[in-house]
């Protein structure tokens, strides 16, 4: 079935409008949820009309933790319930739009990920010398290394400064106050989406759980949350059935094989035995059963000659949304 006829499918399934969102995850045409998506999500929102349900199909490893809120609020103002369609990977700012759903609804391979922002040291302090090289900073790095001393190299209160010392003389503390400021914002975000649907007060514990457990207590970024744990967390969950799986996972599997997700990359690919070629790849999807929105990655890779050895030159001349 083409993308078109599965999307029209999960359309009856649901009973409701479907868009469809996929970033790619295959260097180097890797993409991320970002706010540049918005616009675009706001042209097949006014196609769609002010409906009862829609229901978004997620496909992500993640991306800008801000851009979640605008699609969430931007979704949710064109109808009564909306919920989120995983059929495998919603990773971090994914899992944030999930958050923001009155539903989600996950197939056998569907998973979130904490809520765990990483930020850019200005240099990597292994290697100084190199100003463009950023070492990632995360929270639950620092709370890691400052639970380690208390808690197994057993230093005292009053010995702690001595940690927090060694500590800024690797980072900078700006650095690790923009780490902070990041754990915050994601704790802030969490707490915000999940109002959007949830009673503040009727619900504030389970709110407090979830948000502690995304945010804080699930310390491995790329931990796998599947349905009975998202349920068990507080998450409305629902579990696809076997039809609704398959037609999610076939949409899915649509998108990886158009970016050919999954697949080492080798340039060879692109110049098929000639010494240059055109470049002209999918990145990412947004689209409706009306409209499709393809991140199109265009340019021209060659064979080139430098420092006396044959290598191959990859340059991308445009990276942006082209209406298909």
């Amino acid at each position: 079935m083409s993308r078109t006829d599965l999307i029209k499918k999960l359309e009856t399934e649901r009973n409701s409008r479907v868009i469809s969102y996929a970033t790619g995850d295959r260097p180097p045409f890797a993409t991320k949820i970002a706010g540049d998506v918005v616009p675009l999500l706001g042209n097949l929102l006014d196609g769609i009309g002010k409906v009862k349900k829609i229901s978004l199909l997620l496909y992500t490893s993640g991306g800008d933790m801000l851009a979640p809120v605008r699609i969430v609020k931007l979704i949710r103002n064109n109808c009564d319930s909306f919920e989120v369609l995983v059929p495998y990977k919603a990773h971090s700012a994914g899992t944030l739009i999930c958050l923001g759903a009155d539903t989600i609804v996950m197939g056998k391979l569907g998973e979130l990920t904490p809520v765990d922002p990483t930020t850019g040291h200005p240099f990597n302090p292994q290697n100084p010398a190199n100003l463009q090289q950023r070492l990632e900073v995360s929270v639950e790095d620092l709370n890691s290394y400052l639970l380690f001393a208390k808690e197994k190299a057993e230093v005292k209160s009053e010995q702690m400064i001595d940690a927090y010392k060694l500590l800024v003389e690797k980072l900078h503390p700006l650095s690790i106050g923009n780490a902070y400021r990041a754990y915050r914002m994601a704790r802030l975000l969490t707490e915000r989406l999940l109002w959007l649907h949830m009673d503040k007060e009727n619900d504030k514990e389970r709110i407090k759980k979830i948000v502690k457990e995304i945010t804080g207590d699930i310390t491995i970024h790329a931990y796998p949350i599947d349905s009975d744990e998202a349920s068990d967390l507080g998450l409305n969950v629902e579990k696809a059935d076997d039809t609704l799986d398959k037609t999610m996972r076939g949409l899915y599997e649509a998108y990886a094989t158009e970016m050919k997700l999954g697949q080492p990359f080798h340039p060879n690919e692109l110049l098929a035995g000639k010494d240059s070629a055109e470049i002209d790849r999918p990145g990412a999807y947004l689209e409706t059963s009306d409209i499709t929105y393809q991140f199109t990655f265009s340019g021209k890779v060659q064979k080139v000659i430098k420092d006396n050895r044959p290598t191959i030159d990859l340059n991308f001349e445009s990276q942006s949304w082209v209406k298909k």
